[in-house]
């Protein structure tokens, strides 16, 4: 301490500073630098995209706002079209032959989807592993997916030959079925059809369980082995429960394709024998491109379109809230 006099304040020296110097002015923290918006790369991407988006939005949104304009109106070519309101859409659900489209559609649906599933599921877990030689078989049973539906439509015609010498009508004589009459049976077409959408529509869900049984952990067959479980209970135990999302994928993708099948239809039976196989978009088709009432045809497109977002959205819920039970 230092006096400097009577009534002086007395000052403290810190250490290492000489006498009289002043302090130094208190540090201050630097201020966080602002981050710039950086336009040009935020529009870069949008940019690359643009051909692509506009493309997509003039033969995929335009129409399908035009067909949305379409279904309110009584299109009249040359006329002028009339507004009608929601005259269409009720004219769906009084018409008999859609009402008998929406229930083969559903039908044929429930079946493929079920079918191919389970079919595809069987297939998965015949050729799943490793060895070499199993590309060979993976390939082969993957062929009638990436066949054009106009030559499986053809093979099956010939296979489905309602005569006893047929190649299906042979194959049940062995077990002495009578011969079957196939597409041209009111009974029979609509399963027939449904065999064939099975049958092409099972190596392509086969393809996505293989890719979801790769990420089973193998450490819990060897668990369940030792704990003495059976082949069906490590399947139904560890399996099962870790393919459920590859199941919701599964079941939202071959339910969409269930739904708007038309191919199999129109090149099989075109909607005969006396509409027993007529769905809505081959009779959708029909109204629209041969009898010109294209007002109705588009309803009925709307609400298929609105079942298929229906049924997405039903199974994402039902997805998340198996999730969080589990959870």
């Amino acid at each position: 301490m230092q006096a400097t006099g009577s009534g002086a304040t007395a000052t403290a020296v810190r250490p290492g500073r000489r006498a009289g110097q002043s302090a130094p002015p208190p540090a201050t923290a630097p201020r966080p630098r602002r981050r710039r918006f950086d336009l040009t790369g935020a529009l870069s991407p949008w940019l690359f995209l643009a051909p692509a988006l506009a493309i997509f939005a003039l033969f995929k949104f335009w129409p399908m706002a035009q067909a949305v304009q379409m279904s309110l109106h009584e299109v009249r070519p040359y006329l002028g079209d009339r507004w009608v309101g929601l005259d269409n859409y009720a004219q769906v659900f009084v018409d008999e032959n859609f009402l008998a489209a929406i229930g083969h559609t559903v039908v044929l649906a429930v079946g493929q989807t079920g079918g191919s599933i389970l079919l595809g599921m069987a297939l998965a877990l015949l050729l799943e592993g490793s060895a070499k030689h199993l590309w060979v078989v993976r390939t082969a049973v993957f062929l009638p997916t990436v066949v054009a539906m106009a030559v499986v439509a053809e093979v099956w015609r010939i296979m489905y030959y309602p005569a006893p010498d047929g190649a299906v009508n042979s194959v049940l004589g062995w077990f002495g079925l009578g011969p079957s009459q196939f597409l041209n049976s009111e009974d029979t077409s609509l399963w027939s059809v449904m065999g064939v959408g099975i049958w092409r529509g099972a190596p392509y869900d086969m393809m996505i369980f293989l890719a979801g049984l790769a990420g089973v952990d193998r450490n819990l067959y060897e668990a369940a082995a030792v704990d003495g479980a059976s082949v069906w209970r490590r399947i139904w135990h560890v399996t099962f429960p870790a393919l459920r999302p590859v199941f919701a994928i599964l079941f939202t993708l071959a339910a969409i394709r269930g739904l708007r099948v038309f191919t199999e239809i129109f090149l099989l039976t075109n909607g005969g024998p006396n509409g027993s196989t007529e769905v809505m978009m081959t009779l959708i088709y029909k109204l629209g491109l041969e009898r010109g009432e294209l007002g109705i045809a588009a309803a009925g497109s709307m609400l298929l379109l609105a079942a298929t977002v229906l049924l997405t959205l039903v199974v994402r819920l039902a997805r998340a809230r198996a999730e969080k039970k589990v959870a």
